[in-house]
Formats: C-alpha cells, structure tokens, sequence
C-alpha cells in the first residue's frame, strides 16, 4: 500500500487491521446479518495472523503471546478508528498515527494521504450494494492514489474510450 511502511509481519498487520475495520464498518450498516457477517471476517483475520506467523517463522511460544497484545491493539485500533471516522479529518488523522503510524510518521503527507484514503473507501464501500456484498464477500479497494478522483463513486470497470468501446 505504500506510506513508506517496512515489509514485515507488524505492518501487514497494521494494513489488514485497517481494512478489515473498513469492512467491519460497511456490514454493520446490513443489520443482525451484517453483524454476523463481521464476527466472521475478524474469525478469519486472526486465523490469516496465525497462519501468516507460523509461515514466516515466528515461534509459537511468541506467536501465542504476541496474540494477546495484537488482540488488545486490535479492539484499541478499531475505538479509535471509530472515534475517528465520526469525527473530522484532525481525529481520523490521530487515529491512523497512534495506530496505523505507531506515532512514527515523520512525513504529514503519508498521513494526509492515509486519511484521504480511508475516507474515500469508506465512501466508496458505502456506494456498494450490501446485499451483494452479502452474497458474494467481495470487496474491491480503491488505489492509495487516485489518478482520477472523480471516479470515487464509480464501481471499478473497464475503462471505454470515447466510442463506448
């Protein structure tokens, strides 16, 4: 995704953490079988975190402990995301750097772009049809970088030149 962030496991799962928090919050809007769906979608995040640990070599003595501590940031990270989507782009941008940035972010452009970023997948998630995303469980992000911003709220589709071709 970018934001300058190292290729380790703690990133993938600052990144997952985020995105399964835009997830969460899209099938909350879907009522009792949107919140069944969530119980799901974090029951499948934390077997990807088992799994991603044992196959890059954590310990398992380390890997179990370390649970413990991702489990408390997680339900930290997912307050304070909520506290920050509710609020203007100053407590969304806390947010992401107590969480996201692990107050460690020495560019304000990274943590600019992070904010518009989650703003408009969260714009763009909401534009999507929640009974086919019910049905179907999938979602498509929109790029950290838009090259044409106006597209937001346009499904992601073939591009077609002037001839609708």
């Amino acid at each position: 995704m970018g934001c300058q962030m190292p290729d380790t496991f703690n990133s993938w799962f600052l990144i997952t953490l985020l995105h399964v928090w835009m997830c969460l919050v899209r099938m909350k809007q879907e009522g009792r079988t949107g919140k069944y769906m969530c119980r799901i979608i974090v029951h499948f995040m934390w077997e990807d975190v088992e799994q991603r640990g044992r196959v890059m070599g954590v310990n398992p003595y380390i890997l179990k402990k370390n649970m413990m501590i991702l489990t408390n940031n997680f339900y930290a990270a997912i307050l304070g995301y909520d506290e920050g989507i509710l609020s203007d782009d100053h407590g969304l941008a806390a947010a992401l750097w107590r969480t996201f940035f692990n107050q460690k972010c020495e560019d304000p452009r990274q943590l600019e772009l992070l904010v518009e970023y989650v703003r408009k997948q969260i714009q763009y998630l909401d534009s999507m049809n929640g009974e086919d995303l019910l049905l179907t469980g999938e979602v498509s992000w929109r790029p950290l970088v838009e090259k044409n911003p106006q597209s937001v709220l346009k499904p992601l589709s073939p591009v077609y030149n002037d001839e609708g071709l």
